[in-house]
């Protein structure tokens, strides 16, 4: 917890004490004494007292072993009492109200000593339960952010898994090309390049803009293309204005990745339907592609990611705000998401 808000919480115990300082004060008001003494003495020993206590109790949340805790705590316990009342005494002996030596309130009797030793033991109860405030939000706050960074850590570990399976399969791609002497082979590295540089300098953070997402899906579907002989065997339908808005970076690549690499090559009506509507609240995409013959659902076998990483990611970047629906019939497998703002 920050040293403001540690302080924050002292200042607001303080403000309560003296209200109830002032409230024993109106009580009294009508006594042969003046009781406004009291925002004295009585302030002053219940500070010492409480703080004596407040961090001896710090002690037993950061030492290991509670032995040398508990002995002050009991020291400090017989010390305060007899502290308390001798310096009361003095104080309303030689300074409060000199003219009352002889009166009876001078007199230290079992009264005086109990009310001290409740005073400790009550200042002593607010300081552990201050302390286990304190405690217990800055071990909330410790566990937050080991969260955090364990999904920080986790989202990496994805994003590793990820980019290899795209650089692999871009390569071999190129490399067909080449082999094949194909006059397709220089916009291929092109497009190899603009992926490697997203992947590179874009993809490491948290998000990026939607803008820089869709140049990196064109330039993928594109490269993707070059490997097959039909020209309408991917539509791509993008409605909507993309600017402002951002995303996980490579969140949507996977799909489109899945239709490529399961889907058929023989239906060219178009064989791949991939949309992006774009709302100014909410990002919808889709991919629809059709199943080869004897072809399950999509997994990925090779290390690769297959959806179980994606839900992973999707559950740890957009917490509620998303919409995953996964459809597969015998012909067709379907991916439907949503993004919300």
């Amino acid at each position: 917890m920050k040293t403001r808000y540690k302080i924050l919480i002292h200042a607001a115990f303080w403000i309560y004490m003296f209200n109830q300082i002032l409230l024993s004060i109106a009580m009294l008001s009508g006594k042969e004494y003046d009781p406004y003494q009291e925002l004295t003495i009585y302030p002053f020993t219940s500070f010492i007292t409480f703080y004596c206590l407040y961090f001896i109790f710090g002690m037993f949340f950061t030492r290991k072993k509670k032995l040398v805790p508990i002995l002050l705590l009991i020291s400090v316990f017989a010390i305060l009492v007899p502290f308390r009342v001798g310096l009361e005494y003095y104080f309303w002996k030689y300074i409060g109200y000199p003219h009352l030596k002889s009166h009876e309130l001078l007199t230290v009797g079992a009264s005086w000593w109990f009310n001290s030793l409740r005073l400790v033991i009550i200042y002593g109860i607010y300081a552990l339960l201050i302390q286990l405030a304190i405690g217990w939000f800055e071990t909330q706050k410790l566990k937050s952010e080991l969260l955090v960074e364990k999904q920080s850590s986790e989202l990496a570990l994805l994003r590793s898994q990820i980019n290899p399976h795209f650089l692999f399969n871009t390569l071999n791609n190129i490399y067909s090309l080449v082999y094949k002497k194909s006059e397709d082979a220089p916009e291929a590295v092109m497009k190899m390049s603009a992926i490697m540089r997203y992947m590179l300098y874009d993809a490491t953070t948290d998000s990026v803009l939607l803008e820089k997402e869709i140049e990196y899906l064109k330039s993928f579907i594109e490269l993707e293309k070059l490997r097959i002989r039909h020209k309408d065997f991917v539509e791509l339908n993008i409605t909507g204005n993309a600017e402002g808005h951002t995303i996980a970076p490579m969140l949507l690549i996977p799909f489109v990745e899945n239709a490529f690499k399961h889907g058929s090559k023989t239906v060219t009506n178009p064989g791949i339907r991939i949309y992006l509507t774009i709302l100014p609240r909410e990002i919808r995409f889709g991919v629809h592609n059709h199943l080869r013959k004897n072809t399950t659902a999509p997994k990925d076998q090779t290390g690769g990611v297959g959806l179980n990483n994606i839900r992973r990611r999707l559950n740890l970047l957009y917490p509620g705000k998303h919409m995953l629906e996964i459809t597969t019939n015998e012909n067709s497998f379907n991916v439907q998401l949503i993004l919300s703002a």
